[in-house]
């Protein structure tokens, strides 16, 4: 019986789920013009495309000379929030300008 109780705290703990942190967990939304040249200034990156997602909200990839990239939604009240970051991002050129 003690065997089964010793047993139970280490089937607690292999049950848990492994906590993942996101390496944008800390980062907020902020306004426009400020998260746009921190974009700029402090990580040297540039706006490389824009798509619209609705009336109220623009879609914009940021990347660096090092491949460095950051998806920010733009939001008409003037706020922006980083949603996704990675690296290697690579530019596309078609020939042909595709509209979805």
């Amino acid at each position: 019986m003690t065997y089964l109780f010793r047993l139970i705290p280490l089937c607690l703990v292999l049950a848990s789920p492994a906590q993942a942190k996101s390496p944008i967990a800390e980062i907020l939304c902020e306004a426009t013009p400020r998260l746009q040249e921190k974009l700029t200034r402090q990580f040297g990156a540039e706006r490389v495309a824009t798509g619209m997602r609705g009336p109220e909200q623009i879609m914009e990839v940021w990347s660096s000379d090092r491949g460095d990239w950051t998806m920010v939604v733009t939001y008409a009240t003037g706020t922006s929030c980083i949603v996704a970051m990675g690296e290697d991002w690579h530019a596309r050129t078609n020939e042909k300008s595709t509209r979805g």
